[in-house]
């Protein structure tokens, strides 16, 4: 298989499993609460990437510098990341919450743009206008006193998620390999959310079975699976939007579970900003930027 093809493989698993991750979380609910559910993911998803990690030889940080850098890619891609993402589907529903972060490409071309001087020509600026024009229209369908605090939430957890893709990238130019990314996130992701662990083994003893289930799939799966084929997929990749252009699948594949596992409809707001946001990241990927963020962070 070539890389080509490996990197699209890589990307359609990743949001596949991703996009269960929204109605999964919806599902649990308040059995487990946001920070709880944060550290579970962490925890379970670092302790199975170190499993693979030592059978695929993971080496040491090269120095202490990229401790640091791992550090942060702990908190943009797991700690801070889940924390903010449970927060959001809180109160929103799985089809607007995924929406929302499918704005994460063109965060990654813009951070790209401001640091590394890649370019966006004017259909690219037209595209980020009509997108976060389409946030603003989620944000106040109901109204400018009754903002969804969920979507602010989600906002972030889109601006996280692309750091997250920035630093991949750097550290796999670095070196480092898909697992390792991966793996040293999640430790430092668990680390991080510590704190949380007491409560979250009280919440898994109160929760059901059901709930509990959820948990694990979202820690194992959504977490360190799907982690595994996203920095992978980045890492082979010719471009990084080969792989992140894949986010815009991710309201569908949301949408569809959180139908079929909770019989979520989203409102008329979600429909209308919805198909602004996606129709512009889709033209934005597409015709947006002339440059890549090939050369990395």
């Amino acid at each position: 298989m070539s890389n080509k093809l490996k990197t699209h493989f890589f990307g359609f698993i990743t949001v596949l499993i991703w996009g269960s991750g929204f109605p999964f979380t919806r599902f649990i609910g308040d059995e487990i609460p946001p920070y709880a559910l944060a550290f579970i993911r962490c925890f379970l998803a670092a302790v199975v990437l170190v499993i693979i990690g030592r059978r695929c030889k993971m080496r040491k940080p090269f120095s202490r510098r990229d401790l640091g850098w791992f550090f942060l890619s702990g908190i943009c891609g797991f700690s801070m990341y889940l924390i903010c993402f449970n927060k959001g589907l809180e109160t929103l529903n799985s089809a607007t919450g995924s929406i929302i972060t499918a704005i994460a490409p063109i965060l990654v071309a813009v951070a790209a743009m401001k640091l590394y001087g890649e370019r966006i020509n004017i259909t690219g600026w037209v595209s980020i206008f009509c997108a976060f024009a389409g946030v603003v229209v989620l944000l106040l369908w109901d109204g400018i006193l009754s903002v969804n605090i969920g979507a602010l939430w989600m906002i972030v957890t889109a601006t996280l998620f692309a750091g997250y893709t920035l630093l991949t990238r750097k550290l796999s130019k670095a070196g480092y390999t898909d697992i390792e990314v991966t793996t040293y996130s999640a430790i430092f992701g668990a680390i991080q959310t510590l704190p949380f662990a007491p409560g979250a083994l009280r919440a898994m003893g109160e929760a059901s079975m059901a709930a509990n289930i959820s948990a694990v799939y979202l820690g194992v799966a959504a977490g360190a699976v799907a982690y595994y084929t996203w920095s992978r997929g980045i890492s082979i990749a010719e471009r990084t939007s080969e792989v992140t252009n894949y986010l815009f699948v991710n309201p569908l594949i949301a949408a569809i579970i959180g139908f079929m596992m909770l019989g979520e409809m989203p409102d008329m707001g979600t429909y209308i900003g919805g198909a602004m946001i996606i129709a512009s990241v889709v033209v934005f990927s597409l015709k947006g930027s002339p440059d890549s963020v090939e050369d990395g962070v």
